[in-house]
C-alpha cells in the first residue's frame, strides 16, 4: 500500500509539470511575442515582435468576403478559439512622400481619429518580406480603459495584429497607408479572391518590392471596405515612385504625381475631381505641400516631424491626432510619435534588402 501511495503521489506530482510542457509547446510562438510586447508611451503606444506564422498564405487562398469571415479566421489560426469583435473605425489622415536632406526617400504619414491606442509590430514571414506596421488596437477591441499589458490576458488579442495594419513598411523599401475617402467603387470579380481594408496592406507588404508589383498584386485580388468606410492607399518606394490607389467606378485607378513629391488626403485624387470630405483634407494638402514647395522638395527629418504634428487634425478643441510616422525607404530607419508629442519620439529600424 505504501508503494501504490507513492507512485500515485509521484503521478500527481508530475501531472501538473506535463500540462506545463504542453502548455508551452502549444504557445510557444505565441508566448515569445507577448513576451516582446512593450508599452513605448503612455499615450498607449506599443511595440512587439510577432514570432512564427500568422497564416496569411493560407488566408489568401480563400480570403474574406466580410469581417466576420477575417474575425473567423483569426480565431481559429491565431487567438486559439478567442474571439475578435472588429470594431471599425474611420480616419482622417494626411501622408506624402519627399527627400530629406541626405536625399532619403521619406514617407511621413499622420493617423486622426477618436481615442485609438496603437502597436508597432514587426514580422518576418517565411514566404514574404520582412516589415514594420502600425495597427490600430481600437480596431481589435482596446480603449483607454482597456489596454494590452505584459503577458497577461489582456494583451492576447494583439496577436491578431498582423491582420489590422493601418500603415507600414517592408525590407524593399515599399510603405503603405490606407486613408478614408467618400466613396469608393471596387469592381467584384467572382473569380478572385476577395480581401478587406487592413489584409490589402497585408498583401503588399509582405508580396511587393515595388510600388508597381504592388499595384499588378491589388489588381488579383477583389476589395471590400470594413465596416463601409471607404479608402484609398498611398503607396511608395525607394525610388521615390509614388501612386494613390482609388477604387473608381467599378476599377481600380492608379493616380501620379509629376512632381518630386506626392501628397494623399481624404479627398479622391482621381482625374482631379478632388471630392472630399469636407474635413480639414484640403487645408491639411496645402499646408504640406506649400512647407514642401517653399523648401526645395526637400524637408528634414526634424522638419517632417513638426509638420505632421502641425497638420493633425482638431475638431472643436478636440484633438484627434493619435499617431504620427515617418519611414525611411532608404535606410529603413522609423520615427513613430504620439499626439503631438514630439519630446517622446520612438525610433526603430528594420534592415533593408534592396535588390
Amino acid at each position: 500500500m505504501i508503494k501504490k501511495h507513492k507512485k500515485i503521489g509521484f503521478v500527481l506530482l508530475y501531472i501538473p509539470l506535463v500540462i506545463v510542457v504542453l502548455v508551452i509547446a502549444l504557445f510557444w510562438n505565441e508566448l515569445r511575442t507577448l513576451r516582446s510586447l512593450k508599452k513605448v508611451d503612455d499615450y498607449g503606444m506599443f511595440q512587439m515582435t510577432y514570432y512564427g506564422d500568422y497564416g496569411f498564405d493560407d488566408f489568401l487562398k480563400t480570403g474574406a468576403t466580410n469581417d466576420a469571415d477575417i474575425e473567423s479566421f483569426v480565431t481559429k489560426r491565431l487567438l486559439k478559439g478567442l474571439s475578435i469583435d472588429l470594431n471599425v473605425t474611420g480616419a482622417g489622415c494626411t501622408a506624402f512622400i519627399t527627400n530629406n536632406e541626405l536625399g532619403d526617400i521619406i514617407y511621413g504619414r499622420n493617423f486622426d481619429f477618436t481615442y485609438s491606442p496603437s502597436l508597432q509590430v514587426f514580422t518576418d514571414p517565411d514566404n514574404g518580406y520582412s516589415s514594420v506596421s502600425t495597427v490600430n488596437l481600437s480596431f481589435a477591441g482596446y480603449d483607454e480603459n482597456y489596454l494590452p499589458n505584459g503577458m497577461s490576458f489582456k494583451s492576447f488579442l494583439t496577436l491578431a495584429a498582423p491582420y489590422l495594419p493601418f500603415d507600414g513598411m517592408n525590407e524593399k523599401g515599399v510603405a503603405i497607408a490606407l486613408l478614408a475617402v467618400p466613396k469608393a467603387d471596387a469592381l467584384k470579380d467572382p473569380n478572385k479572391i476577395t480581401l478587406n481594408t487592413t489584409t490589402t496592406i497585408r498583401l503588399v507588404l509582405d508580396k511587393a518590392a515595388s510600388v508597381d508589383e504592388a499595384i499588378q498584386l491589388l489588381k488579383n485580388y477583389n476589395i471590400y471596405f470594413s465596416g463601409g468606410i471607404n479608402c484609398h492607399y498611398f503607396i511608395a518606394d525607394a525610388t521615390g515612385k509614388s501612386v494613390i490607389i482609388e477604387y473608381y467606378n467599378g476599377e481600380l485607378v492608379v493616380v501620379e504625381s509629376n512632381e518630386e513629391y506626392q501628397i494623399a488626403s481624404n479627398f479622391i485624387a482621381y482625374n482631379g475631381l478632388n471630392i472630399g470630405e469636407g474635413f480639414t483634407e484640403f487645408e491639411r494638402y496645402n499646408a504640406i505641400e506649400k512647407e514642401i514647395v517653399s523648401n526645395n522638395n526637400m524637408l528634414s527629418n526634424k522638419q517632417i516631424i513638426t509638420l505632421l504634428a502641425k497638420v493633425g487634425v482638431w475638431d472643436e478643441d478636440v484633438d484627434k491626432l493619435q499617431w504620427s510616422v515617418l519611414y525611411n525607404l532608404t535606410t529603413g530607419d522609423i520615427q513613430w510619435f504620439a499626439h503631438r508629442k514630439t519630446d517622446n519620439i520612438i525610433t526603430a529600424s528594420i534592415n533593408m534588402k534592396h535588390d
